[in-house]
């Protein structure tokens, strides 16, 4: 039985349907990351399993039970927002404990469940500090305390390292994967960041447009994209309308490829697809654009009577590679990907 199951879940806001059926499980202790463009329905589909909004139709189910109508107070749920949400009269200490004490724990449990709350995010010490005294990154902490200090079924993560500067988020995917992990915890995360889905997930659901275009593991989305909007979202890659795998023209059809894995051979004259004496397959082209960008060099060659741009992706800041210059534009066959061609990359 899965700890969570979202069944055909369709929600609508002044006649826009912005939930079109969609279903997820989730088992227990799994890290699950909603990953997709704003405005897709991430948050909408958080909401629904925090119980802040109800579905149109559709069911929540948390550990084989019905909770589409329970309030939010009645399900083994929490929250960790972007904006952090501290109460900020409230020191690290009261925020924390402040989930056990509307639900009347004993004293002597919250200070124990606080002190382990503390030691868990790495802020003992830090209990008598206002929130104005706090980094963003310790405000995130403190959240995440008081989220976990009640030890929920599920915890929901809605952008939470949105607000750090990369540095500090880099750091924090990486103590938050470990501390899910410890805790055994499921985690529901969302993010648009595709680095974030890569690195933390055990599965991500790629959202678009109301809708789950793949579930699957970080390497099933990232080696094996099942439509052009996986592909070109997770990633970087090169989505080639009319031109099948196998080289031949297929109208509707498209490829996905890496940009990773396209080759620019260079050539000063092409009269036919041979380089150095080898037959060599490919598009003859010319490179159009060289910049550097996301840390790695990128190379776009606009292939000879199609108009088709490619780019190819490498590490370092320069290339022999210059606009202008002549190449063939190669990949290996098992790199091609077939998708589905939605419209989108």
């Amino acid at each position: 039985m899965s700890l969570l199951e979202l069944r055909n879940l369709r929600k609508s806001f002044n006649g826009v349907e912005v939930l079109k059926g969609i279903r997820l499980k989730a088992e227990s202790g799994e890290f699950v990351t909603l990953l997709g463009p704003s405005g897709c329905g991430k948050t909408t589909t958080l909401r629904l399993i925090a119980g802040l909004e109800l579905p149109d139709s559709g069911k929540v189910y948390l550990d084989g039970k019905d909770v589409t109508m329970s309030a939010p107070n009645k399900r083994s749920v929490n929250t960790v927002f972007q904006n952090y949400a501290l109460f900020g009269h409230m020191n690290v200490e009261a925020n924390i404990r402040y989930s056990l004490k509307i639900k009347r724990a004993p004293k002597a449990v919250m200070e124990e469940a606080v002190t382990a709350a503390l030691k868990l995010v790495q802020l003992e010490g830090f209990q008598k500090r206002m929130p104005s005294e706090l980094s963003g990154g310790q405000k995130q902490r403190v959240a995440i305390a008081r989220a976990v200090v009640g030890k929920p079924k599920l915890l929901l993560l809605d952008e939470p390292l949105g607000a750090l500067d990369l540095k500090l988020r880099r750091q924090m995917q990486v103590e938050l994967k470990g501390l899910q992990r410890q805790l055994g915890i499921t985690f529901i995360y969302i993010t648009h960041d595709q680095e974030e889905a890569l690195n933390m997930s055990d599965r991500i659901a790629v959202m678009n447009n109301g809708a789950f275009e793949q579930i699957g593991s970080a390497s099933e989305v990232y080696d094996r994209p099942k439509t052009s909007f996986v592909a070109g979202f997770v990633g970087s890659a090169n989505v080639i309308r009319g031109i099948s795998p196998e080289g031949t023209n297929e109208p509707g059809s498209a490829i996905a490829v890496r940009t990773e894995h396209v080759v620019l051979d260079p050539v000063r004259k092409i009269c036919s697809a041979t380089i150095e004496g080898h037959l060599t397959p490919g598009f003859p082209g010319t490179i159009s654009d060289k910049r550097f960008a996301g840390g790695m060099l990128r190379i776009v060659a606009k292939m000879d009577g199609t108009g088709i741009e490619i780019t190819a992706s490498r590490h370092g800041i320069d290339s022999p590679l210059a606009p202008g210059d002549r190449v063939l534009v190669r990949w290996s066959p098992e790199s091609a990907v077939r998708v589905v061609d939605n419209g989108t990359a």
